[in-house]
This record gives C-alpha cells, structure tokens and sequence, in this order.
C-alpha cells in the first residue's frame, strides 16, 4: 500500500469529520497515541479527540463549518475554519497537524465560541 501524504490524510479528515464519522477519522487518520494541544492543556490519545469533539459539540451544537484555508507542506497541515450554530458561532478556528506515517501524530486546536446573544 502506498503511503497517504500529508494533504490526501488532512483532505479525508476534513470529510469524515463534516459527514459525522469520527470514528472512522479516529481509525484511518489518527495515530493510537496522538497528542492533542490546546488552551487547556496538552491531552494524548484517542480518547482525548473524542471528549475534544464532545466539548465542540456541546459548545457549538448542530453547527456548520466553513474550511477557510487548507494548507500542506511535507508533514505538516493547517486549517482555518469558522463555524456558526443559531446560538454561538467562532470565527477565529485553527487547527495545526503533524502527519507522519499516513496518521496524524501531532494536533493543536485554537478556537473562541461567541454567543450571538
């Protein structure tokens, strides 16, 4: 089998997560013990995707996502996206991934929810 690069994993990322198939992205797109970074600290694991996809989803319930930007080069990809729900929307969201190996190994998450009220 050949090797996956950098864009063709970010790109199948992109599509699982906006057609709701995070455990498929976790299987085909995320290494067993991947690190995630964000502002509350540093979490490894898959688990640790899956309770940061929970906290987004209670944050911003049924919302939709615009990718802004997508960009690669060599192992290492960067998203900008904003997203919108009837009650909060987050206009700053960007995410950065280091894929080694067809599997993203390394993953930050920047991101503030605003209540449209």
């Amino acid at each position: 089998m050949t090797e996956r690069t950098t864009e063709e994993v970010l790109r199948d990322h992109l599509r699982r997560r906006a057609a709701g198939d995070l455990e498929g992205d976790l299987e085909h797109n995320y290494a067993d013990d991947i690190a995630l970074l964000c502002k509350s600290g540093v979490f490894q694991g898959c688990d640790a995707l899956r309770a940061s996809a929970e906290i987004l989803g209670l944050q911003i319930p049924g919302a939709n996502y615009d990718y802004l930007s997508v960009q690669t080069f060599e192992e290492s990809g960067f998203l900008e996206w904003r997203a919108e729900s009837d009650t909060v929307r987050i206009d700053d969201g960007a995410d950065s991934y280091l894929i080694r190996d067809g599997r993203i190994q390394v993953q930050t998450i920047h991101y503030t929810p605003i209540s449209k009220d």
